[in-house]
């Protein structure tokens, strides 16, 4: 802990004991004083607040605040003295999320549902991520209490959460100042072990300062625009820190909605957490976004980094999973010296609370706070109706199990209802460009990141919302840019690091999928383009044939792509990306017009979908080539005419090794 003034830590009652009358000012806590005080984060709830899953209609208990809550409530018992934070990324990411935002608006008075169950809880303090500004700054200012001097911000006092949001780096462009409080002082009291054994009850005051990512001004390019201007993480923590330090706080924690990153720093990072870590007055780190956990296994390799313990640069620091999955929990122990409170880091330390011990076993998960549920059951029946409205039938399975290794039935969807729009649009808007090819370019957002049931799989029937919201997962809207047929290369070389490099002399199994670049990050084209990505040369050299209508694309050659308004604004860092390029930006959600297409076709069949637009280069590899996917699937990809692909081993955890002949 950094060195700071005394603060205002006064024995209690208990501490003069035998004594007939208080003295006025009771002395301050002696050295040698300790406190343990665990700091709870919950991070990237994305408004999970029950154990279900929209998309299949049935519960899930391997996910939702519900059971979250079981684990706080262990958590408080086992350490009285406790702060519960939450690290943003809360009011987005549901069907029931898009319900209240979108669908049918919550009035001002009303609380969000997503704050009434934390509310049940009794949080503390929380920051925002990068996902709250998707609905824009009137929702956002509305559902969080907060009054915002910015184009479109809400101006009245609304209901929100009944605790506190600080933000340091988003300011209003209108008159400079912070859309939230920066940060804040709370006062708990706390129990304490004198020198002498004896215990008694003390204030601690604990500053927190929140952070969200600095790319918001890309990725919501259209909420974000003019409105706010949004500064480096380290930036904004060096001008408030010397704020916070003259108030004389015990403690500062700052809750950074990012992960670690160790490139050389820049105002404009994403995940700038281990950069934060070394900015001195921070005491307490709580990280978020990259839907993770820390400590753990896959930040080993970082210099200044206990991945085991939980320490960044020296400061305890953890990062509590996403969906509700997992608590974030942090040992602090206290130690009183020269009239300060200090972290003994010897004795502090981090880990993150599963609320299911075992993968994939149900048995295993905690039991639900049986006092949430209640609390959203109306909102929760209305919008599981409302995804419910059909909209057509398919006679094609649309999934994203196999979507790394070929299988574009959902993203066909996705392709062809943005290609559709933007066709019908761009002559109207842009006359010039009514002859540019026009390419469509998709991810699969469920990709098996969050388990064996995170994938799309939408089955061959009845088509409702819910396939919509199954098919495109996030709230983004249409984008599209102008580009060449040189940028074109450079999108998909881009995407093409979703593969690890095969060496096809290797003599033990290799994993095809580079699970470090996010599933959401490997667009696939289409709209008469074919290429061939060849895994066995390095990333940035994969695509070894690119054409357009059977010819060979040249480098200047004309077209305009369709996505959404993140990787046009920049998401991703795709090259040539970065907002100057847009030549259509659609008021309409992408989501929307996926249902619209799918009404007006009423029957989709395949001869409806484009045709996949890619395949592997032929190379015969010495030893198998694997990947991890949902056990049980084989089938779906020989129907999509993935014959190389084969199940090798069930892991009982509803996953599966599968292996892929890259030859064929």
């Amino acid at each position: 802990m950094s060195a700071r003034h005394p603060a205002l830590a006064l024995l209690v009652a208990t501490l003069l004991a035998g004594c007939a009358h208080q003295p006025s000012h009771a002395p301050a806590l002696p050295d040698g004083t300790r406190a343990t005080v665990a700091i709870l984060e919950t991070t990237d709830l994305h408004t999970n607040i029950l154990g279900y899953d929209y998309y299949k209609q049935k519960a899930d208990p391997s996910l939702g605040f519900e059971r979250t809550a079981t684990l706080i409530d262990a958590a408080r018992k086992q350490f009285p003295n406790n702060f519960l934070f939450d690290n943003g990324d809360t009011i987005q990411g549901t069907v029931l999320a898009d319900w209240q935002a979108q669908v049918q608006k919550l009035a001002c008075d009303q609380e969000l549902a997503i704050y009434r169950a934390m509310d049940a809880v009794g949080y503390d303090g929380g920051t925002a991520g990068n996902h709250e500004f998707n609905y824009g700054l009137g929702w956002l200012s509305q559902v969080t209490g907060t009054p915002m001097n910015v184009d479109g911000g809400e101006r009245r006092q609304c209901a929100g959460p009944h605790f506190p949001l600080v933000l340091a780096n988003v300011d209003s462009t209108r008159d400079g100042a912070p859309i939230f409080k920066p940060w804040t002082m709370l006062t708990k009291p706390i129990a304490v072990q004198l020198p002498d054994g004896r215990t008694a009850s003390v204030p601690l005051r604990v500053a927190i300062i929140g952070f969200t990512p600095p790319p918001i001004l890309q990725w919501d390019k259209q909420n974000l625009a003019g409105k706010v201007g949004v500064d480096g993480v380290v930036e904004a923590a060096k001008k408030y820190l010397p704020q916070i330090e003259a108030q004389h706080p015990d403690l500062v924690v700052a809750m950074m909605h990012g992960g670690l990153d160790t490139a050389p720093y820049t105002p404009a990072m994403e995940n700038a957490g281990w950069h934060l870590a070394g900015v001195p007055g921070i005491d307490v780190l709580l990280l978020g976004h990259s839907h993770t956990e820390f400590p753990g296994p896959r930040f080993a390799h970082m210099p200044d980094v206990d991945a085991v313990r939980g320490f960044v640069h020296g400061v305890p620091a953890v990062m509590g999973g996403f969906f509700g999955k997992d608590l974030g929990v942090i040992e602090l122990a206290l130690d009183r010296r020269d009239g300060r409170w200090s972290v003994d880091k010897n004795r502090t330390h981090s880990e993150v609370r599963p609320i299911c011990s075992k993968p994939g076993d149900a048995a295993s998960c905690v039991a639900a706070d049986p006092a949430i549920a209640p609390l959203v059951a109306k909102v929760q029946e209305a919008a599981v109706a409302y995804v419910n409205t059909p909209i057509g039938r398919s006679d094609v399975r649309l999934s994203s199990y196999f979507a790394d290794e070929g299988n574009m039935s959902a993203l066909a969807v996705v392709n062809a209802a943005q290609r559709d729009y933007v066709r019908a649009e761009l002559p109207r808007l842009h006359p010039e460009l009514a002859k540019v090819p026009v390419l469509s370019a998709a991810a699969a957002f469920r990709t098996g990141f969050g388990g064996p049931d995170d994938y799309t799989d939408v089955a061959p029937g009845p088509l409702t919302l819910r396939s919509a919201a199954d098919l495109y997962f996030y709230p983004n809207t249409l984008a599209a840019v102008k580009t060449d047929g040189a940028g074109v290369k450079a999108w998909l070389e881009e995407a093409a690091k979703r593969f690890n490099r095969i060496d096809p002399a290797k003599t033990d199994a290799q994993e095809l999928v580079n699970t470090r670049f996010p599933g959401y990050n490997f667009d696939q084209i289409q709209g008469g383009v074919h290429y061939v990505i060849d895994v066995s040369k390095p990333a940035g050299q994969r695509i070894v044939s690119l054409t357009f209508d059977g010819k060979p694309v040249k480098p200047g050659q004309p077209f305009v792509v369709v996505t959404n308004n993140y990787r046009a604004s920049g998401g991703g860092r795709f090259p040539g990306l970065d907002g100057s390029s847009i030549v259509l930006s659609a008021p309409d959600g992408t989501r929307e017009i996926v249902a619209r297409w799918l009404q007006q076709h009423r029957e989709i069949a395949a001869r409806d979908l484009p045709a996949r637009s890619w395949r592997f280069a032929p190379l015969k590899t010495a030893a198998p080539v694997v990947f991890t996917g949902a056990s049980g699937k084989a089938g779906i990809a020989r129907a999509d005419g993935l014959d190389p692909i084969r199940e090798v081993k069930d892991h009982g955890d509803g996953t599966a090794t599968y292996a892929i002949d890259l030859s064929r």
